[in-house]
């Protein structure tokens, strides 16, 4: 069995990751978006018919860790690179409450905007994906990300990944020693589903290992364009937010909104 990797932080930690990701849980409560107000596809997202998201419920979540054990699995990323990070909040609500945090796919990416090679980009259903020929090592979009959501791989990794069998075997290349990396949203795995005829979100085969994995469905992931999809239901009947939306990313990460107040 994995060893558990949630983190959990005391308030005065709680309080610098918010500064870090801009937002607390307890700010949650005051940063919400109200329910009925599903987010529109934007004209960036290129000439895809898709517009990607994923839905993460607070209220939900149990800090298990399955979705960092399941990516760290499928990715095959390097022993200290977690491209799916779980922070703990034990004080804001009556039982704790855990934040996970992915790449958040922004709309607005700050991180394709600094990259002065093209090696950032966002895909034509508007994921932000890499080119890791064209990296350069530069780490600007690491330092641009508003989450902390990107790695450096100052070495070769060459240790044996102890995710893997119990929690997937790797599904995509290790990446070389000198470039960024981080979260794809399992792309891989989205186009050859669509490819095959399947949906993501709904085939197991085509959706996120972090999804298929959670054991209480508190990652959901689909299709805004669709209306019927379970991503645009949640959204149109919970209460939810974006991280950081202050700096205008607009992030395609949406958190629905813990039950009961926070205790301020």
């Amino acid at each position: 069995m994995a060893e558990k990797m949630t983190r959990t932080v005391t308030r005065r930690e709680l309080l610098k990751i918010a500064a870090q990701l801009g937002v607390s849980i307890a700010a949650l409560e005051v940063a919400r978006r109200f329910v009925g107000a599903a987010p529109q596809a934007s004209a960036s997202d290129g000439s895809s018919r898709y517009h990607w998201a994923m839905v993460i419920d607070l209220s939900s979540c149990t800090g298990c860790n399955y979705c960092s054990y399941a990516c760290k699995a499928t990715n095959d990323t390097g022993p200290d690179i977690y491209w799916n990070a779980v922070f703990e909040d034990k004080r804001t609500y009556s039982k704790p409450v855990f934040l996970p945090r992915p790449c958040m796919h922004c709309e607005h990416a700050p991180c394709v905007d600094v990259c002065p090679v093209g090696a950032t980009f966002h895909r034509p259903d508007g994921l932000v994906a890499m080119d890791y020929d064209k990296c350069i090592g530069c780490r600007y979009c690491q330092v641009a990300c508003p989450y902390g959501a990107r790695y450096f791989n100052w070495t070769e990794n060459t240790a044996i990944n102890a995710m893997t069998p119990t929690w997937g075997a790797p599904e995509i290349p290790r990446r070389p020693r000198g470039v960024v990396e981080k979260c794809t949203f399992c792309a891989h795995r989205i186009d050859a589903g669509l490819a095959q005829g399947r949906r993501p979100g709904i085939d197991e085969e085509a959706t996120p290992a972090c999804v298929n994995v959670c054991p209480v469905g508190a990652r959901v992931f689909g299709d805004l364009n669709d209306p019927n999809s379970r991503v645009s239901e949640l959204l149109r009947e919970r209460e939810s937010v974006t991280l950081r939306e202050s700096v205008g990313s607009h992030p395609r990460v949406f958190y629905l909104l813990p039950d009961g107040g926070a205790d301020l």
